[in-house]
């Protein structure tokens, strides 16, 4: 059978997983998690049931085991539905790549994931635009008196995502350059909709309150022009 794998960590780790279970339907051994030790670091897995589909019972399942262990030492969590052959197989896979696993866990040790998303509200950002930039201000009176030609429009769209590119860059810049200090590394992904920064920080255990009271800092004063959203502490997915 196929075996499920959640994350590794080290083979010192307490493995509090007493009344944790892993995906699959109940009951049954299907859902019992076990270690497979090599070396210095150790897998929990468990049997991979057939036909998984990302599920909520199991993402919850997934996400409860690499709870579980963050509380207790550093991990590295493995995305959902990852699968392999067998115990053997995680173990070769533990040997060849000790080196590099044991390396990314001092990385992690003493620290956790937040999730940081901002955007900003189409209709003030386009005020602060017209009341910054003369040139954006004079095309938009000419369009709306009547004076305006098609090309007007054209060109006041163009200006107007120009400075809202530069200064949706610019806000992102003053967000993560204001949470660097308490973070050991940062992770950029593409942001979605309306958000202009999507960034997950890697926040030290011994800066996580001055880390969250800068981010509320930060909020109040952007306003309600702008939203940021933060989720944490989550496990470390994106520094693996």
């Amino acid at each position: 059978m196929a075996v499920y794998v959640y994350s590794i960590t080290s083979k010192d780790h307490p493995m509090r997983l007493d009344g944790v279970h892993g995906v699959g339907e109940p009951p049954g051994t299907l859902r019992t998690l076990r270690t497979v030790t090599a070396g210095a670091l150790c897998a929990v897995v468990s049997d991979a049931p057939d036909g998984l589909r990302p599920k909520r019972r199991d993402v919850l399942a997934h996400q409860e085991v690499q709870e579980r262990l963050m509380a207790d030492g550093a991990v590295l969590p493995l995305r959902f539905g990852m699968t392999t052959e067998s115990d053997e197989t995680v173990r070769a896979a533990l040997a060849d790549r000790a080196g590099e696993y044991q390396e990314r866990l001092r990385n992690l040790a003493g620290t956790t994931e937040y999730n940081l998303k901002a955007s900003w509200e189409e209709e003030p950002l386009l005020r602060r635009i017209l009341r910054e930039s003369d040139e954006a201000r004079d095309l938009n009176a000419a369009i709306r008196d009547g004076s305006g030609t098609p090309q007007m429009s054209l060109a006041l769209g163009e200006l107007v995502a120009r400075e809202a590119e530069v200064r949706q860059q610019a806000l992102a810049k003053g967000i993560v350059e204001a949470l660097h200090p308490y973070v050991r590394d940062e992770s950029f992904a593409p942001p979605g909709g309306h958000d202009f920064l999507s960034v997950s920080f890697l926040v030290r255990a011994d800066q996580e309150e001055m880390f969250l009271a800068t981010e509320i800092s930060l909020a109040n004063q952007l306003g309600e022009e702008c939203e940021v959203r933060l989720r944490g502490p989550l496990p470390p997915y994106s520094f693996v």
